[in-house]
């Protein structure tokens, strides 16, 4: 019985070795896909705070001429 038990024991300790792993990894990959989000949100705000910067000076352009 011994070794049966030593063998259950192994055999879960590998369970939960690679389910924590698995939970690691998904936590991994779900900060990155978060990580790229935000850079995309930034990015987008880059952007439209630039549009409306370009727009504004014609805007004022045009008032001066």
């Amino acid at each position: 019985m011994g070794f049966m038990d030593d063998a259950k024991e192994t055999a879960k300790a590998v369970g939960e070795k690679i389910s924590d792993t698995w939970e690691d990894t998904t936590d991994r990959v779900g900060d990155k896909v978060d990580e790229m989000k935000a850079d995309a949100d930034v990015k987008k705000a880059e952007a439209e705070r630039d549009s409306v910067k370009t727009r504004n000076d014609i805007k004022e352009d045009l008032r001066d001429n």
